[in-house]
Order: C-alpha cells, then structure tokens, then sequence
C-alpha cells in the first residue's frame, strides 16, 4: 500500500510539473510517417525504436524553439517458475515461490530540444524491484551541431556527435535490446542476459559516422557514481589512486538490399583501478526473474538480481564484446561473444568470466506485430579461490504480440542451469524453469 501510495504521489507530482511545460511540445514542426516529431536524433520509445542501435543523426530536422517530450515505459508481469538444488545445510534452501505478479516497473523520459542539433535527455524509475522510491537513472547532453558560427563546425558535425552526462555507456550491442526497468519494449525475451552488461557513468562519448561506419571513443569515471575520495588500500592492492575507463566500440551497418541488413559490432573497455565497477553489475531495477534462485528469507529489493551472475570485476576490469546482427524480412539473428577479466580488491589474480549468445528471432504478420524467438546464453567463470570454472546456461522461447505500436503482450519460457558449483555454494546443481507473461506499455 505504501509503494501503491507513493506512485500516485509521484505520478500526480509529475502531471502538476509538466502540465504548463506540455504546451512547449504542442507547436510541432514536422510530421513522419503520420506521427508528430518533436525532438530530432532520438530512438523512439515504442515499436519503431526496435533494432534501433546508436540514436540516428539527421542534420536537417528543423527547430523553432524549445521542445519538451515526455515518455515512459510501463511493464506487468505473470510469474510461474520452479527452481531446486542441492543443500547441505538449511541457509542454502531456496526461496519458497509461488504462481503470481510481480511488482510492476515504470520508467519517466523526459527529452527536451533545447537548440538546434542540441537534445537532452533525464531518465527517472518510478517503480521498480530494486527501489520502491522514485530516483533518477541518469540523463546527458546530445550534440549533433554546435552553436558556433562558421563552416568548419558545420564540416565536423555533419559526421560527429558528442554525448555527456550521467548515462548509459554503449558498451557492446546487447545493451540496446535488453530491459530495462520498465522499458522492456525492446526485448523480444523476458530477461537479459546471464552476465549483463550495463552501467550508468560519468563521462562523454563522441561519435564519427561515415556511411555505414561508426566510431565511438568514450572516457567515464569507471563507478556507478561520483566518487571523489582516495581508495582504502588493501593487503592484496595497495594502489589508492583510482582509474578512469576507456571504452571504444566500431561498427559496421549497412541495408543490402530492400529486405536485408547486417550489422557488425565490437567494443572494448577497460580500467585497471577502478574505486567499484559495475560493468557486470550495474542495473538498479532487478532481475526480470522474481526471486529465482534466491535463499530461503530472500526479498524482492535486497536480492533484486535473480538467474544472473556478476564475476565481481570491481577492481581491475578488461573487457570485450562482438555482436553481429542480419535482418532478412521478418527473420532476425543476433549474436555475441564476449571475453572478460578482472578481480575485485582483495585478489592479486585476474580471473576470467566469458559469455556467448545466440538468438533467432521471427516477426510476421502486418507491420510485424506478432513474433516468435529462442535465444541460448551461456557463461563460463572463475570464481575466487577455485582453480575450475563453474557455469551457468539459459535456453528461452519467447512470443509476443503488439496490439499497438505502444502496447506489447509477451511471454517466455526458460530454462536455466548451474553446472559445477561447489557443494558448499547454494547454487550447487542449481536450476530453475517455467515462464512469465509481461503486458508492456511504451510511448
């Protein structure tokens, strides 16, 4: 009742503040495919904003004034999963699950054109299964022009654009069909990754894009947030100085005909002192999967991030990922590999955690409003102390049907499982399997 209570405070605090900024929106200057434009360089929210990858770059939007857009994403779950292990003592029973729905997640965006070639951008979570309470995931600046005179500018940002901000740092493809609170419209499954990679930093990229090429450079803080104290040395690392990280990404994208496109990826991060990475770990809304192998006396915000594992790279952080991704018609297939290591603090050794993923996606019907897919991931870790690796694999078959370009009805069922953990760890001959049902909003 308590969280039911401060969603409608905040919700109705929302439509107090942008009811007398909603008239900024209201002078449109453009229309695309039936639907008014109001903010330039964006990726939509709803059905078109699938297999959008970098926001696209258009020089020749016109302005005339500041714009304000809001969105948001909106997710209902069903969950119906079992899951069991081998316990040998009580704390490692598992948590006692039940057929029922889940907290639902809700995401606010707010996009503003604040000049020409100029967008920025603040998400908030509303509601989520990590935090009851709404706080904001992050937001940047975007230039795609910039307000100097002069045809030299104009020269450099026909190609370039240039982010900054608290935000969502592009590395690799995955990150852009995964969930994310309640944006979930992407995602033609139900869950993210195994290993998920994710992380809101400080920092800034920028972009060069020569016709189906484009190049990122970026440079973050390496934490989920701002830091400005020295690191406490350890016995294992001394080292009090912290890193920034360097992350870099090429990709090739190219329509080969009217039914065909390939798309090519790779991105590399990396930093060597970092005061608490979080590449691997950085969602704060939680696992789509309720409490699936979780202990007994688990809750849904303390243990928010069920079926996934993070190595624990907080450290010393290298990292790579290679997508590819074709379309041909309603046929889809996108995959990675991706090869990391690191080590927390109190380690001397890096260790290494890799990860593979393919999927199969078809989209038919009118407009695509209906598809069917099946993905398979796996992971294979070392964790500290051990000398083999455990691993964790995922098999899911999802469908999903859009009753509008806004509205998504989807559901998947998965199987996941934990191969050679130690009899002492409670995810020993762990698995779990069943499926969820999400009702999506996006707009």
């Amino acid at each position: 009742m308590k969280t039911i209570t401060n969603f409608i405070r905040t919700a109705t605090a929302v439509a107090l503040l942008i009811s007398p900024m909603l008239s900024l929106g209201q002078d449109t200057t453009r229309v695309e495919d039936g639907v008014k434009t109001r903010i330039s360089n964006l990726r939509p929210y709803d059905q078109s904003g699938i297999n959008v990858f970098e926001a696209p770059k258009e020089m020749n939007a016109p302005f005339d004034g500041l714009k304000v857009r809001f969105g948001a994403g909106f997710t209902q779950s069903f969950q119906n999963l079992k899951h069991e292990n081998t316990f040998t003592i009580p704390a490692n029973e598992l948590y006692k699950m039940t057929p029922g729905f889940n907290t639902a997640n809700a995401n606010l965006y707010m996009d503003v054109q604040l000049a020409d070639g100029i967008r920025l951008n603040l998400t908030s979570y509303l509601s989520s299964r990590h935090h009851n309470e709404t706080w904001v995931k992050g937001g940047y600046i975007q230039f795609d022009k910039l307000p100097f005179k002069g045809d030299i500018w104009d020269m450099i940002m026909s190609f370039t654009t240039v982010k900054i901000g608290h935000m969502e740092i592009n590395y690799g493809d995955q990150h852009f069909r995964r969930s994310d609170g309640g944006g979930t419209i992407y995602n033609p499954f139900v869950e993210n990754y195994i290993m998920d990679q994710f992380a809101t930093e400080i920092g800034g990229e920028v972009y060069v894009r020569l016709n189906s090429l484009t190049g990122m450079i970026g440079v973050s803080n390496g934490m989920i947030k701002g830091n400005i104290a020295e690191l406490v040395p350890t016995t294992q690392d001394a080292n009090i100085h912290k890193s920034p990280s360097f992350y870099f990404k090429g990709a090739f994208d190219k329509k080969l005909g009217d039914d065909l496109r390939l798309r090519l990826a790779a991105s590399y991060y990396t930093n060597n002192s970092s005061g608490g990475n979080t590449l691997f770990g950085g969602d704060r809304t939680g696992s789509n999967y309720f409490l699936a192998m979780e202990k007994i006396g688990a809750t849904t915000d303390a243990n928010a991030f069920s079926g996934r594992f993070n190595p624990g790279f907080s450290k010393e952080i290298h990292a790579a990922q290679l997508n590819a991704f074709v379309k041909a018609s309603g046929f889809e297939l996108f995959g990675t590999y991706e090869f990391s290591n690191g080590r927390s603090k109190t380690e001397t050794d890096n260790r290494d955690a890799n990860q593979y993923a393919i999927e199969g996606v078809y989209r038919f019907g009118a407009k695509e409003k209906l598809f069917v897919g099946a993905r398979y991931n796996k992971v294979d870790a070392r964790l500290t102390g051990m000398t083999t690796d455990v691993s964790v694999d995922r098999t899911s078959f999802s469908a999903g049907w859009f009753l509008t370009r806004n509205v998504l009805l989807k559901a998947e069922y998965t199987d996941q499982n934990y191969n050679d953990f130690l009899a002492s760890d409670y995810r020993n001959n762990g698995k779990f399997h069943g499926y969820v049902v999400q009702a999506v909003v996006g707009f």
